[in-house]
């Protein structure tokens, strides 16, 4: 076998420093948002959560004891822990300081995702555990790497990838006709500055990128399990369309992370031919370190079978974690494509009464589409929570030809709202600026558009990368009365 994986060691060192540069990205996104979005004060309250759930079900440190400061702690531990990793600290000592201090890192990041409800339930959250606890068993640089947990991170890159391609071709038929790119550039969740000009490409170009796509989640991936150069290959084709994921949008870390698991496709051969280093001289693993190697080979193999029966499965599961700890999930995301963009715009004013002459502030979130004139900002692979839900919101409206139907209700919405009518400092630094420096608003609204982007014609003469219609209101004007009746009357 160790033939059959032609040298592993830069890859491991690779796949590593990868890989703690994105645990890095989460706690420092962790650090910033959760407590305004979670902690004590937040929208979704941990210490409420905690109370209806048990540490069977989620566990988490922070059933022993919850409080922000504790969260604080837990979120700048994760990043010193990252940052040592990032550095190669961890990886030059024994193994036992290596295991140690990934499995501590697992161990950080499954507390927060645990209790972390509607804000932590992106597939991109279970890829970032399940790869964190398997790194944890690949040792540190001056050790023989095992092809063991190498394999089983090739084979949780083969279910990204495959289930991915799957679910989109058992889904939406325009995955099936090749004119899912036609929609998705200007309805994906948080465009960047170059999704603009990748919409307007020609719609032959679109296709054929489908059709690449298809191949590279559809056939690509078996590839991961052939002798080297063919997995070097496969993973190759891979990570170049990762890249061009990158470019063309912002998906937090998703990407990202799918790149680094890419490396662990690749040989220390493949490695030298783009990267002339020097090999770190080896030494022979210990006997344990084999026999933990196969103790968690046994173990991935009966996580393996349910995944493995759902990419064959009519009902594919998307982004599904069959345990509490996260380890060998499903994955597949965007089975289906928006072919319409809709957003909620936040108004607010200082009138004391509603009238035609109020003068309405809209807020604007960081990276959120709000602004027309406002370029789509590069954001990833940071991950700003409250935008990508703020994007998932409209998905529960239906819309009429007189405008809204009917809407969904989400609790940590309407708890958005009485925050901005607090002016609740925390929240507010969750966007942009705040258009109520002095005061907060006595009213706020939410307004209901289509937005499309603006053709070349129309960008060129008026600056703006955005067009948007108004369909209706989505929350007629409220105050912070309106609210706490509103709270009271739900909880009678």
């Amino acid at each position: 076998m160790e033939s059959y994986f032609d040298g592993l060691s830069l890859v491991r060192l690779l796949f590593q420093r990868g890989l703690a540069a994105i645990y890095l990205i989460a706690f420092v996104a962790a650090l910033n948002q959760f407590r305004p979005l979670l902690g004590e004060q937040g929208l979704l309250p941990v210490p409420a959560f905690l109370k209806r759930v048990s540490f069977r079900d989620a566990p988490s440190l922070f059933h022993w004891y919850y409080s922000d400061r504790l969260f604080v702690a837990v979120a700048w531990a994760g990043i010193v822990l990252a940052l040592i990793a990032l550095c190669g600290v961890s990886e030059r000592g024994s193994l036992w300081l290596s295991i140690a201090t990934w499995l501590t890192l697992w161990v950080l990041y499954l507390s927060i995702v645990n209790v972390g409800q509607t804000f932590y339930s992106f597939g991109w959250e279970s890829m970032l555990l399940e790869a964190g606890f398997f790194a944890a068993f690949l040792g540190p640089r001056h050790l023989e790497p095992s092809p063991i947990p190498i394999l089983i991170l090739r084979w949780m890159l083969f279910r990204v990838e495959l289930g991915a391609g799957l679910i989109k071709l058992r889904h939406d038929p325009c995955w099936r006709d090749l004119t899912c790119l036609f929609y998705h550039y200007e309805t994906q969740p948080l465009p960047n500055p170059l999704s603009w000009y990748f919409h307007r490409l020609p719609k032959l170009f679109h296709k054929a990128s489908v059709l690449f796509s298809h191949f590279v989640q559809l056939v690509a991936p078996f590839g991961l399990f052939a002798p080297q150069p063919g997995a070097a290959i496969a993973a190759g084709f891979i990570i170049f369309h990762q890249v061009w994921l990158i470019i063309s949008g912002n998906y937090s870390w998703l990407n990202w992370l799918t790149v680094v698991l890419g490396l662990v496709g690749l040989s220390d051969a493949a490695v030298l031919a783009l990267l002339p280093v020097t090999l770190p001289e080896l030494m022979p693993r210990p006997t344990s370190h084999d026999i933990l190697h196969y103790i968690l080979a046994a173990a991935a193999v009966v996580l393996s079978i349910q995944p493995a029966l759902n990419l064959l499965s009519r009902n594919q599961l998307m982004n599904f974690s069959y345990n509490r700890f996260h380890l060998v999930n499903t994955y597949g995301a965007f089975g289906a494509i928006t072919k319409e963009r809709y957003e909620i715009v936040l108004e607010g004013t200082l009138a004391e009464v509603i009238t035609p002459q109020a003068r309405w502030e809209a807020y604007e979130f960081k990276a959120k589409p709000g602004d027309p004139m406002r370029r789509p900002p590069q954001i990833a692979p940071y991950h700003l929570r409250l935008d990508w839900l703020m994007w998932f919101l409209p998905f529960s409206v239906v819309v009429g030809r007189n405008g809204i139907i009917a809407r969904g209700s989400e609790r940590w919405f309407e708890r958005f709202v009485a925050r901005l009518l607090e002016g609740d400092r925390p929240t507010l630094k969750l966007l942009r600026r705040n258009p109520f420096p002095g005061a907060p608003p006595k009213f706020i609204r939410a307004r209901f558009y289509l937005y499309q982007y603006t053709d070349r014609e129309e960008r060129r003469k008026s600056g703006a990368w955005w067009k948007r219609t108004l369909i209706d209101e989505y929350l007629p004007p409220v105050s912070r009365a309106d609210l706490e009746e509103t709270e009271l009357s739900s909880r009678s």
